[in-house]
């Protein structure tokens, strides 16, 4: 007889946990907002969410898990868009316009959220690769490029996500300087020429 529970069966946590998990949640995210990730302490987000300790450790362990909580929040609808919404970031428009369109749509994701990302990746010594969403980011990026062409597409997937990483996009907006809506395009040629190539 196995010891696992029936699939059917619902792990949902109890009311209150589901409170308490978005209290912190929304605390963390004005938090945030309030002192950027510098500011984002353990000690500063329980006295916020008005939580014990124990409560915030039993829901997150560290900084980077509750980064990867806010980051899951906040990539909902875009996932929904890729999988089911309309072209070009969604389905029926072939493989180099998606993947285009792709670029653009991670790139802003990741810009607009880059202290929450960086977190997350400077938090493992595997970094990107670790992430949660990463394994689903990249092997969205591989499908389109086997529409594109059909060698080599989960080396030329990780390629694409070298260029995309957080780490280069902090390269590129914060050291550097570029505008986003300049770097965008240019990006997507890179992203292109890398599945076409």
């Amino acid at each position: 007889m196995s010891s696992l529970p029936p699939r059917n069966r619902c792990r949902c946590l109890p009311a209150d946990a589901q409170r308490n998990r978005r209290r912190i949640l929304d605390s963390a995210a004005q938090l945030l907002a309030d002192e950027g990730v510098a500011g984002l302490t353990m000690d500063e987000l329980a006295r916020r969410a008005q939580v014990g300790k124990g409560t915030l450790y039993r829901n997150f362990t560290d900084k980077a898990g509750i980064a990867s909580a806010l980051l899951d929040d906040r990539v909902r609808d875009m996932h929904a868009r890729m999988l089911q919404g309309p072209p070009p970031l969604g389905p029926g428009a072939p493989g180099s316009e998606r993947l285009a369109a792709f670029a653009e749509a991670y790139i802003r994701h990741v810009s607009s959220n880059l202290d929450l990302v960086l977190l997350t990746e400077d938090s493992s010594p595997r970094g990107r690769f670790d992430r949660v969403g990463y394994p689903f980011w990249r092997r969205h990026v591989e499908i389109l490029i086997e529409e594109v062409r059909a060698d080599d597409a989960q080396l030329r997937a990780e390629a694409v996500m070298s260029v995309l990483s957080a780490t280069q996009l902090e390269q590129w907006l914060r050291i550097e300087g570029h505008d986003l809506e300049d770097l965008i395009p240019r990006v997507q040629g890179i992203v292109i020429s890398i599945a076409d190539s």
